[in-house]
Protein backbone atom coordinates (compact mmCIF):
# COMPACT_ATOMS: atom_id res chain seq x y z
CA UNK A 1 0.00 0.00 0.00
CA UNK A 2 1.31 3.43 -1.17
CA UNK A 3 -0.96 5.90 0.49
CA UNK A 4 -0.73 9.51 -0.99
CA UNK A 5 1.63 11.67 1.05
CA UNK A 6 0.74 15.10 -0.72
CA UNK A 7 -2.64 16.84 -0.94
CA UNK A 8 -4.20 19.92 -1.19
CA UNK A 9 -6.96 19.37 1.64
CA UNK A 10 -6.51 21.15 5.17
CA UNK A 11 -7.61 18.14 6.67
CA UNK A 12 -6.11 14.57 6.62
CA UNK A 13 -8.14 11.95 4.28
CA UNK A 14 -6.75 8.87 6.40
CA UNK A 15 -7.69 10.12 9.77
CA UNK A 16 -5.28 9.31 11.63
CA UNK A 17 -5.99 5.58 10.61
CA UNK A 18 -4.19 2.35 9.81
CA UNK A 19 -5.29 -0.57 7.78
CA UNK A 20 -5.89 -2.68 11.19
CA UNK A 21 -7.87 0.27 12.84
CA UNK A 22 -9.97 0.90 9.88
CA UNK A 23 -10.90 -2.98 9.72
CA UNK A 24 -11.56 -2.75 13.37
CA UNK A 25 -14.45 -0.28 12.96
CA UNK A 26 -17.98 -1.74 13.17
CA UNK A 27 -21.47 -0.50 11.67
CA UNK A 28 -23.70 1.36 14.18
CA UNK A 29 -26.64 -0.19 15.20
CA UNK A 30 -29.98 0.31 13.15
CA UNK A 31 -32.74 2.26 15.02
CA UNK A 32 -36.25 0.98 15.99
CA UNK A 33 -38.04 0.36 13.18
CA UNK A 34 -35.07 -0.17 10.20
CA UNK A 35 -36.07 -3.17 8.46
CA UNK A 36 -40.38 -2.30 8.27
CA UNK A 37 -38.95 1.31 7.24
CA UNK A 38 -37.33 -0.08 4.39
CA UNK A 39 -39.72 -3.31 3.87
CA UNK A 40 -42.81 -0.76 3.29
CA UNK A 41 -40.59 1.15 0.50
CA UNK A 42 -39.35 -1.98 -1.13
CA UNK A 43 -42.75 -3.54 -1.67
CA UNK A 44 -44.17 -0.30 -2.74
CA UNK A 45 -41.52 0.18 -5.32
CA UNK A 46 -42.56 -3.36 -5.97
CA UNK A 47 -45.52 -2.79 -7.58
CA UNK A 48 -44.55 -0.16 -9.24
CA UNK A 49 -44.46 -1.25 -13.35
CA UNK A 50 -42.30 0.45 -14.80
CA UNK A 51 -43.23 1.12 -18.04
CA UNK A 52 -39.95 1.04 -19.85
CA UNK A 53 -39.54 2.95 -22.94
CA UNK A 54 -36.35 2.63 -25.29
CA UNK A 55 -35.04 4.30 -28.37
CA UNK A 56 -32.03 4.29 -30.27
CA UNK A 57 -29.53 6.06 -29.09
CA UNK A 58 -27.13 8.61 -30.51
CA UNK A 59 -24.00 6.57 -29.01
CA UNK A 60 -23.12 3.73 -30.84
CA UNK A 61 -20.12 0.81 -29.87
CA UNK A 62 -18.27 -1.98 -31.42
CA UNK A 63 -19.29 -4.11 -28.62
CA UNK A 64 -22.80 -2.80 -27.85
CA UNK A 65 -26.27 -1.89 -28.62
CA UNK A 66 -26.59 1.04 -27.20
CA UNK A 67 -30.01 1.95 -26.47
CA UNK A 68 -32.03 5.50 -24.59
CA UNK A 69 -34.28 4.17 -21.52
CA UNK A 70 -36.82 5.99 -19.37
CA UNK A 71 -38.83 4.33 -16.76
CA UNK A 72 -41.29 5.00 -14.54
CA UNK A 73 -40.13 4.68 -10.51
CA UNK A 74 -42.26 5.50 -7.24
CA UNK A 75 -44.32 8.68 -6.74
CA UNK A 76 -44.15 8.37 -10.70
CA UNK A 77 -40.78 9.70 -10.99
CA UNK A 78 -39.73 9.23 -14.51
CA UNK A 79 -36.14 8.07 -14.95
CA UNK A 80 -33.93 8.13 -17.75
CA UNK A 81 -30.81 7.02 -18.81
CA UNK A 82 -29.38 3.88 -21.08
CA UNK A 83 -29.23 0.30 -21.61
CA UNK A 84 -26.53 -1.84 -23.05
CA UNK A 85 -27.33 -4.90 -24.97
CA UNK A 86 -24.71 -7.00 -26.28
CA UNK A 87 -23.79 -7.41 -29.92
CA UNK A 88 -22.71 -11.16 -29.36
CA UNK A 89 -24.70 -13.75 -27.44
CA UNK A 90 -27.86 -13.50 -25.92
CA UNK A 91 -29.02 -11.77 -22.49
CA UNK A 92 -28.41 -14.24 -19.53
CA UNK A 93 -27.82 -11.67 -16.62
CA UNK A 94 -28.73 -8.37 -15.82
CA UNK A 95 -26.95 -5.44 -14.08
CA UNK A 96 -28.03 -2.24 -12.51
CA UNK A 97 -25.04 0.36 -12.27
CA UNK A 98 -25.60 3.56 -9.79
CA UNK A 99 -23.23 6.52 -10.44
CA UNK A 100 -21.44 8.83 -8.31
CA UNK A 101 -22.89 12.17 -6.92
CA UNK A 102 -21.26 13.91 -9.96
CA UNK A 103 -24.50 11.92 -11.90
CA UNK A 104 -23.63 10.40 -15.73
CA UNK A 105 -23.69 11.71 -18.95
CA UNK A 106 -23.03 8.51 -20.70
CA UNK A 107 -22.54 4.67 -20.11
CA UNK A 108 -19.39 3.22 -19.08
CA UNK A 109 -18.86 1.11 -22.35
CA UNK A 110 -15.85 -0.61 -20.82
CA UNK A 111 -17.67 -2.48 -18.14
CA UNK A 112 -16.59 -6.14 -17.96
CA UNK A 113 -19.11 -8.18 -18.28
CA UNK A 114 -20.69 -10.10 -21.08
CA UNK A 115 -24.52 -11.89 -22.02
CA UNK A 116 -25.60 -9.11 -19.80
CA UNK A 117 -28.52 -6.04 -20.34
CA UNK A 118 -26.73 -3.61 -18.41
CA UNK A 119 -28.99 -0.58 -17.05
CA UNK A 120 -27.44 3.04 -16.49
CA UNK A 121 -30.48 4.95 -14.42
CA UNK A 122 -29.38 8.25 -13.47
CA UNK A 123 -31.18 8.67 -10.00
CA UNK A 124 -34.06 10.69 -9.66
CA UNK A 125 -32.91 15.05 -9.39
CA UNK A 126 -29.70 14.42 -11.17
CA UNK A 127 -28.16 14.07 -14.74
CA UNK A 128 -31.05 13.10 -17.16
CA UNK A 129 -33.61 12.63 -14.15
CA UNK A 130 -32.81 16.20 -13.15
CA UNK A 131 -36.19 17.82 -12.15
CA UNK A 132 -37.23 20.62 -10.32
CA UNK A 133 -37.56 21.70 -7.36
CA UNK A 134 -34.50 18.94 -6.67
CA UNK A 135 -31.13 20.52 -6.97
CA UNK A 136 -29.19 18.84 -9.08
CA UNK A 137 -26.25 19.73 -7.74
CA UNK A 138 -25.07 17.67 -5.16
CA UNK A 139 -24.81 20.14 -2.00
CA UNK A 140 -28.76 20.97 -2.87
CA UNK A 141 -29.86 17.17 -3.55
CA UNK A 142 -28.45 15.30 -0.91
CA UNK A 143 -30.35 17.51 1.75
CA UNK A 144 -33.61 17.78 -0.05
CA UNK A 145 -36.72 16.34 1.78
CA UNK A 146 -34.18 15.64 5.02
CA UNK A 147 -36.12 16.49 7.35
CA UNK A 148 -38.66 13.67 7.53
CA UNK A 149 -37.70 9.93 6.74
CA UNK A 150 -40.54 9.79 4.31
CA UNK A 151 -39.52 12.61 1.90
CA UNK A 152 -35.91 12.27 2.19
CA UNK A 153 -34.45 11.91 -1.84
CA UNK A 154 -31.78 9.15 -0.76
CA UNK A 155 -35.12 7.43 -0.21
CA UNK A 156 -36.36 8.03 -3.83
CA UNK A 157 -33.14 6.93 -5.35
CA UNK A 158 -33.16 3.54 -3.18
CA UNK A 159 -36.68 3.23 -4.80
CA UNK A 160 -34.94 4.35 -8.49
CA UNK A 161 -32.74 1.38 -8.12
CA UNK A 162 -35.50 -1.29 -6.97
CA UNK A 163 -37.46 0.15 -9.88
CA UNK A 164 -34.93 -0.43 -12.37
CA UNK A 165 -34.00 -3.99 -11.12
CA UNK A 166 -38.17 -4.04 -11.80
CA UNK A 167 -37.42 -2.82 -15.30
CA UNK A 168 -34.44 -5.53 -16.28
CA UNK A 169 -37.06 -8.36 -15.37
CA UNK A 170 -40.29 -6.58 -17.30
CA UNK A 171 -37.87 -6.83 -20.72
CA UNK A 172 -35.82 -9.84 -19.67
CA UNK A 173 -38.16 -11.88 -17.25
CA UNK A 174 -35.57 -14.79 -17.66
CA UNK A 175 -33.08 -13.18 -15.89
CA UNK A 176 -35.05 -12.85 -12.81
CA UNK A 177 -33.52 -13.70 -9.89
CA UNK A 178 -29.89 -13.32 -11.72
CA UNK A 179 -29.73 -9.59 -11.63
CA UNK A 180 -26.38 -8.04 -10.22
CA UNK A 181 -26.46 -4.29 -8.83
CA UNK A 182 -22.70 -2.16 -9.35
CA UNK A 183 -22.06 1.23 -7.82
CA UNK A 184 -19.43 3.55 -6.60
CA UNK A 185 -19.61 6.55 -4.46
CA UNK A 186 -23.18 7.63 -3.96
CA UNK A 187 -23.85 5.00 -6.18
CA UNK A 188 -22.16 3.11 -3.49
CA UNK A 189 -24.16 3.78 -0.76
CA UNK A 190 -27.39 3.93 -2.59
CA UNK A 191 -26.59 -0.44 -3.63
CA UNK A 192 -26.00 -1.06 0.64
CA UNK A 193 -29.06 0.27 0.88
CA UNK A 194 -30.91 -1.43 -1.53
CA UNK A 195 -29.77 -4.54 -2.19
CA UNK A 196 -31.19 -6.28 1.27
CA UNK A 197 -34.32 -5.70 0.82
CA UNK A 198 -34.78 -6.71 -2.84
CA UNK A 199 -34.26 -10.61 -3.19
CA UNK A 200 -34.04 -10.40 -7.09
CA UNK A 201 -30.59 -8.82 -6.62
CA UNK A 202 -28.47 -11.87 -6.72
CA UNK A 203 -24.27 -9.81 -6.01
CA UNK A 204 -23.04 -6.35 -5.83
CA UNK A 205 -20.12 -4.22 -6.10
CA UNK A 206 -19.62 -1.65 -4.13
CA UNK A 207 -16.49 1.03 -4.15
CA UNK A 208 -15.95 3.80 -2.03
CA UNK A 209 -19.52 3.85 -1.02
CA UNK A 210 -20.95 6.64 0.72
CA UNK A 211 -23.66 6.98 3.86
CA UNK A 212 -21.85 4.62 5.82
CA UNK A 213 -22.07 5.00 9.70
CA UNK A 214 -23.97 8.01 9.76
CA UNK A 215 -22.30 9.75 13.65
CA UNK A 216 -19.10 9.52 11.70
CA UNK A 217 -20.13 10.83 8.34
CA UNK A 218 -21.51 13.50 10.01
CA UNK A 219 -18.65 14.25 12.40
CA UNK A 220 -15.51 14.03 9.91
CA UNK A 221 -14.06 16.71 7.76
CA UNK A 222 -14.85 16.26 4.15
CA UNK A 223 -15.01 17.40 0.89
CA UNK A 224 -18.21 15.23 -0.34
CA UNK A 225 -22.18 15.37 0.74
CA UNK A 226 -21.19 14.94 4.62
CA UNK A 227 -20.19 18.52 4.08
CA UNK A 228 -23.24 19.70 3.07
CA UNK A 229 -25.25 17.94 5.52
CA UNK A 230 -23.00 18.77 7.85
CA UNK A 231 -23.81 23.23 6.71
CA UNK A 232 -27.13 22.20 7.12
CA UNK A 233 -27.15 20.57 10.34
CA UNK A 234 -25.65 23.65 11.96
CA UNK A 235 -27.93 25.89 10.12
CA UNK A 236 -31.04 23.88 10.94
CA UNK A 237 -30.48 21.59 13.62
CA UNK A 238 -29.56 17.69 14.30
CA UNK A 239 -30.96 15.02 11.45
CA UNK A 240 -29.24 12.17 12.60
CA UNK A 241 -32.63 10.96 13.50
CA UNK A 242 -33.33 10.48 9.68
CA UNK A 243 -29.73 9.52 8.72
CA UNK A 244 -29.79 6.65 11.12
CA UNK A 245 -32.64 5.23 8.42
CA UNK A 246 -30.78 5.80 5.61
CA UNK A 247 -27.11 4.35 6.99
CA UNK A 248 -25.36 2.28 4.42
CA UNK A 249 -23.23 0.34 7.02
CA UNK A 250 -26.60 -0.88 8.88
CA UNK A 251 -28.40 -2.08 5.74
CA UNK A 252 -24.87 -4.40 4.95
CA UNK A 253 -25.34 -6.22 8.17
CA UNK A 254 -28.40 -7.41 6.52
CA UNK A 255 -26.49 -8.65 2.76
CA UNK A 256 -27.17 -11.75 1.71
CA UNK A 257 -25.43 -12.22 -1.58
CA UNK A 258 -22.07 -12.10 -2.54
CA UNK A 259 -20.36 -8.82 -2.75
CA UNK A 260 -16.98 -7.52 -3.76
CA UNK A 261 -16.19 -4.10 -2.21
CA UNK A 262 -13.35 -1.75 -2.23
CA UNK A 263 -12.47 0.90 -0.24
CA UNK A 264 -10.02 3.56 0.00
CA UNK A 265 -7.53 4.06 2.70
CA UNK A 266 -7.59 7.81 1.68
CA UNK A 267 -10.30 9.66 1.08
CA UNK A 268 -11.07 13.33 1.04
CA UNK A 269 -14.75 12.86 0.08
CA UNK A 270 -15.88 10.00 1.63
CA UNK A 271 -14.26 9.46 5.14
CA UNK A 272 -12.54 5.57 4.77
CA UNK A 273 -14.11 4.96 8.54
CA UNK A 274 -17.54 5.36 7.08
CA UNK A 275 -16.46 3.00 3.46
CA UNK A 276 -15.14 0.68 5.69
CA UNK A 277 -17.83 0.39 8.16
CA UNK A 278 -20.17 -1.08 5.31
CA UNK A 279 -17.38 -3.59 4.36
CA UNK A 280 -17.37 -4.84 7.67
CA UNK A 281 -20.91 -4.86 7.83
CA UNK A 282 -21.24 -7.43 5.51
CA UNK A 283 -21.91 -11.20 7.43
CA UNK A 284 -18.78 -13.23 7.56
CA UNK A 285 -18.64 -15.45 4.19
CA UNK A 286 -16.49 -16.90 1.55
CA UNK A 287 -18.19 -15.45 -1.27
CA UNK A 288 -17.86 -11.89 -0.07
CA UNK A 289 -14.19 -10.00 -0.40
CA UNK A 290 -13.08 -6.66 0.51
CA UNK A 291 -10.17 -4.96 -1.88
CA UNK A 292 -8.20 -2.31 -0.62
CA UNK A 293 -7.47 1.05 -2.79
CA UNK A 294 -4.64 3.32 -1.74
CA UNK A 295 -7.09 5.98 -2.48
CA UNK A 296 -10.44 6.95 -3.25
CA UNK A 297 -11.60 10.45 -5.16
CA UNK A 298 -7.87 10.90 -5.70
CA UNK A 299 -5.35 10.01 -8.95
CA UNK A 300 -2.48 8.63 -7.64
CA UNK A 301 0.41 6.39 -9.22
CA UNK A 302 -0.46 2.98 -8.68
CA UNK A 303 -4.40 3.92 -9.13
CA UNK A 304 -4.47 2.18 -12.81
CA UNK A 305 -3.09 -0.84 -11.72
CA UNK A 306 -5.49 -1.19 -8.68
CA UNK A 307 -7.75 -0.38 -10.96
CA UNK A 308 -7.20 -3.16 -13.12
CA UNK A 309 -6.88 -5.89 -10.55
CA UNK A 310 -10.32 -4.43 -9.19
CA UNK A 311 -11.95 -4.81 -12.83
CA UNK A 312 -10.39 -8.36 -13.15
CA UNK A 313 -12.60 -9.36 -9.74
CA UNK A 314 -15.61 -7.74 -10.80
CA UNK A 315 -15.63 -9.54 -14.26
CA UNK A 316 -15.49 -12.46 -12.23
CA UNK A 317 -17.80 -11.61 -9.85
CA UNK A 318 -20.60 -10.63 -12.19
CA UNK A 319 -20.02 -13.48 -15.19
CA UNK A 320 -20.63 -16.46 -12.94
CA UNK A 321 -23.17 -18.46 -13.42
Amino acid sequence: MNVPAVHPFAFDPTYGLQLEQLLAIRPPAAPAGFDAFWQKRYQQALAVDPQPVLGQSKANHPDWHVLDITYISTGGFQISGWLLLPRKGTVRRGLVVGHGYGGRDQPDFEIPVEETAVLFPCFRGLSLSARPPISPNPPGHVVYGIEKPDDYIIGGCVEDAWTAVSTLTALYPWIDGRIGYSGSSFGGGVGALAIPFDRRIDRGHLVVPSFGNRPLWLSLPTVGSAQSVQAYQEMHGSVLATLRLFDAASAAERIRVPMLVAVALFDPAVAPPCQFSVANGLPPSKLNEIFILDAGHFDYPEGPAQDAILREKVRRLFNAT
